[in-house]
């Protein structure tokens, strides 16, 4: 993501801040719409929590954390600040908390089809540039790849049953209570671990023996994402015959 092209050394330092820029919204986009997907399916389900507190707000400020953005930015994987959730408010707690943790994954693949269908149509309708230069709809289609590559990853993530991830809030309504509690118990550790593997994915572009572990190490959900990718590039293809 945009590690690799910043330190890409043939690349224009213009191009290098243009394609950050183009990320930029959809990043935003992304997370902010993950949270405000939690916090509305827990108001739905019977806990105002995250209403009251202002996160369904689309102020990013109200969402974004520092390493969850920074992993997310670098490497395409990552997380946003966690939505405060009463389970006492839910009617039926395990179920509704499942619910709950599901909504922000979902939100993001449903964020990423919409974008694919988005570039479908800029693809089959835009004018393409006569003398072969990029014009303003290349532009936004290359940044709408980045948008549904973004969304992917961010809703990929998050699905992974380690603390405080969204998966390990769906595991745990599925574990026995009292294994479920030890297990979320984790959570004040795996922090350390999300540093870490910021560092992995900094040294990996100045050390092969680094960028081999940091390959292999993001290679299963690269390759979800990827097929999730062409799965929706085809999906609109057919649509729009392109």
């Amino acid at each position: 993501m945009l590690l690799s092209i910043l330190t890409n050394e043939y690349l224009p330092w213009q191009y290098k801040i243009g394609l950050a820029l183009l990320m930029l919204p959809g990043l935003l986009i992304a997370l902010i719409v993950h949270e405000i997907a939690h916090g509305f399916a827990a108001w739905k389900l019977g806990d105002p929590t995250a209403k009251n507190m202002g996160r369904l707000s689309f102020n990013p400020l109200h969402h974004l954390d520092l390493a969850g953005t920074a992993m997310l930015l670098l490497i395409g994987f990552g997380w946003a600040k966690p939505v405060p959730v009463n389970m006492s408010n839910f009617k039926k707690p395990r179920r509704d908390m499942a619910l709950t943790a599901l909504a922000g994954p979902l939100s993001n693949f449903l964020l990423a089809l919409v974008g694919a269908l988005i570039w479908g149509a800029v693809v089959k309708f835009a004018p393409g540039s006569e003398d072969g230069l990029p014009n303003a709809f290349t532009v936004i289609s290359l940044g709408l790849q980045y948008f549904m590559m973004i969304n992917i990853g961010l809703g990929l993530f998050n699905l992974i049953p380690i603390p405080p991830l969204d998966g390990s809030n769906i595991l745990a309504c599925v574990l026995p209570p009292r294994i479920a509690s030890r297990y979320v118990g984790l959570r004040k550790y795996t922090q350390f671990i999300y540093y870490g593997l910021i560092l992995l994915s900094l040294l990996a572009n100045r050390i092969p023996f680094f960028a081999m572990i940091d390959y292999y190490l993001w290679f299963p959900l690269q390759w979800c994402r990827d097929q999730i990718l062409n799965g929706f590039i085809w999906l609109v293809s057919l649509i729009f015959q392109l």
